[in-house]
């Protein structure tokens, strides 16, 4: 499910360490990479936030289901960055029935 698209001017490979790094300083398991697209993964527990551009031109917030990761990775994002938040979430294509 997608919980919100962050809005930037920029290009998202020119943003994507900015985003990594907000995360990194408010999460101790992120994970990132940028090749074609680029991806940020969030872990707590058995709780997994994504942040990435696979399906959009700008990062989108996705998670298999609500948690609070999600909440809280909003919310460091929201310090940084302006978004837009879906309610309810939108699914993704391979989620849609």
């Amino acid at each position: 499910m997608v919980f919100a698209e962050l809005h930037y001017e920029q290009h998202y490979s020119v943003e994507h360490e900015g985003i990594a790094s907000v995360l990194s300083r408010s999460f101790p398991n992120v994970r990132s990479g940028l090749q074609g697209d680029s991806w940020i993964w969030i872990t707590e527990h058995e709780h997994k936030v994504a942040v990435d551009t696979f399906t959009a031109m700008k990062h989108q917030v996705k998670s298999e289901s609500p948690c609070t990761l999600v909440n809280r990775v909003l919310a460091a994002l929201s310090r940084q960055y302006k978004m837009k938040v879906f309610t309810p979430p939108e699914p993704e294509a391979h989620e849609a029935s």
